[in-house]
């Protein structure tokens, strides 16, 4: 591979997107149990997740066009492009999919805490779904990093 601009970007791209990730998700813990009130602690992680997936969706499509440019067809047969692409597709899911069906239970739970409501079980259900979403994600991080 040749070292070119693209191929710079996308080291600190990758750098920026799975250090955030495992940042985050420590982050997350540690708020979690540090705080004594669980639904602040719930908003800070939401918005750093937010702005996570944000960072993958514009890393992930920049590391997959680099790559296609780069190798042509051939990225195709790499571990590196399905990692990518997987964890995409995980980004898109749980920002655009779980986290809204998450958002909704937290509305219609109001004025209560979901997790004081009727809606619990479905609350927990969907978080344990975006959590190994996350974990995945952070796992294939390894494999992209390794990768490059």
């Amino acid at each position: 591979m040749k070292n070119n601009w693209s191929d710079k970007a996308s080291l600190v791209l990758i750098t920026l997107w799975v250090g955030a990730l495992w940042t985050i998700g420590a982050v997350a813990y540690v708020m979690f149990n540090t705080l004594q009130d669980a639904q602040l602690a719930g908003q800070l992680a939401g918005k750093f997740f937010n702005d996570v997936s944000y960072l993958g969706i514009f890393t992930g499509f920049f590391l997959l066009m680099q790559r296609l440019f780069s190798f042509g067809t051939s990225a195709l047969k790499q571990s590196y492009f399905w990692a990518v692409l997987v964890m995409i597709l995980l980004v898109l899911a749980g920002h655009f999919g779980i986290q809204p069906i998450l958002a909704q239970l937290k509305a219609d739970a109001l004025p209560s805490d979901v997790m004081q409501s009727v809606f619990s079980d479905r609350f927990k259900t969907w978080h344990g779904v975006a959590s190994i979403a996350y974990v995945v994600q952070c796992l294939l991080g390894f494999v992209v990093v390794l990768k490059k």
